[in-house]
């Protein structure tokens, strides 16, 4: 198979850095040309991708992703919802209402309160177009898995008809349960095998109730990442990216994404990169795809490096920059 279209990179720090103090009396300069979509990937951004301490306001970096043409942002919540629009952004999975790390979906004590938090969510989502909400298992706590699944489905139950009405997938994020250190790990998540998932998605039996399927998470836990992509695709509605080990950038080392697919059904066409970044200078943001079409993707980068006017992800994905 030919390697297909690259997406365009986010110069972040570049351009900020590019735009100076004009002299008094010297006229604004003209707003930066918006790249050219195509749609076959839906590219999207979280917050630290343009690093850990950044000056960068959240407008600046809705008008640095516009301009090179990514989708929108993952787990942004509804205060800056009025930013990504003014920038033509998406808000690609919105944030969890309701659960937490600990208490999620399989705690029977409070699914009256996480129903009627997932209600007012799907609502808020679907009033403003936003395609996706995230939300968790959440700690075990002794609980065997059959006993999990059966308390996660009774509740999705509870709310797959307002999700199908209103247009809006529910993705469960797969986790891993390796690392005590929150920043790589959630300790004792059920959810942190797929098949575990995936049984809940099959009990449910709706579009759109769907896998968050998080690649460094998968990785660490179960490895083989296309061969489980292949695997679980129908019940996958969303990807996250980061590389093994460190949560940085995806690369040939350990883990990397060269499976082709297509959009499922009950998914957002979105994909979002969650790493770190580990290169010290320029940022910008490369993702290669091989294959056809797509589901969602977020990106959690900090970091990138240039040589030459490459801009590097990873060392695995590149792409020039004019005039660098």
């Amino acid at each position: 198979m030919k390697r297909r279209d690259f997406l365009t990179g986010v110069a972040a720090v570049g351009a900020a850095a590019a735009v100076r103090a004009e002299p008094p009396g010297a006229s604004a300069p003209a707003p930066p040309a918006l790249a050219a979509r195509k749609g076959r990937i839906k590219q999207a951004l979280m917050r630290f991708n343009f690093g850990a301490g950044s000056t960068l306001t959240f407008d600046d970096m809705c008008r640095e992703a516009a301009r090179a043409g990514f989708y929108g942002f993952d787990l942004v919540g509804p205060q800056d919802w009025p930013t990504l629009k003014k920038h033509g952004l998406v808000c690609t999975m919105a944030p969890a209402m309701g659960v937490t790390i600990r208490d999620g979906l399989i705690r029977p004590a409070l699914h009256d309160a996480i129903e009627k938090s997932m209600h007012d969510e799907i609502e808020l989502c679907a009033s403003n177009g936003w395609p996706n909400i995230i939300t968790v298992g959440g700690e075990r706590r002794g609980m065997s898995d059959e006993e999990g699944r059966e308390h996660c489905t009774a509740l999705l139950n509870r709310v797959k008809a307002r999700a199908e009405d209103k247009g809006v997938t529910i993705c469960i994020e797969v986790v891993n349960s390796k690392y005590t250190d929150p920043e790589f790990g959630r300790a004792d998540a059920i959810f942190d095998h797929l098949e575990w998932g995936a049984e809940v998605c099959r009990r449910v039996n709706s579009p759109r109730v769907r896998i968050l399927f998080d690649i460094y998470h998968v990785q660490i836990m179960e490895g083989d990442v296309c061969a489980n992509i292949r695997r679980y695709f129908p019940w996958i509605g969303h990807f996250h990216a980061a590389g093994v080990p460190g949560r940085h950038e995806p690369t040939a080392r350990r883990s990397s994404i060269t499976g082709s697919s297509r959009a499922p059904s009950g998914s957002s066409g979105s994909r979002a990169t969650s790493h770190t970044n580990s290169g010290p200078r320029r940022a910008g943001i490369r993702l290669r795809i091989c294959g056809r079409s797509s589901r969602s993707w977020t990106c959690e980068p900090r970091r990138f490096t240039h040589t030459k006017g490459v801009v590097r992800h990873g060392g695995l994905f590149s792409r020039r920059i004019p005039g660098w």
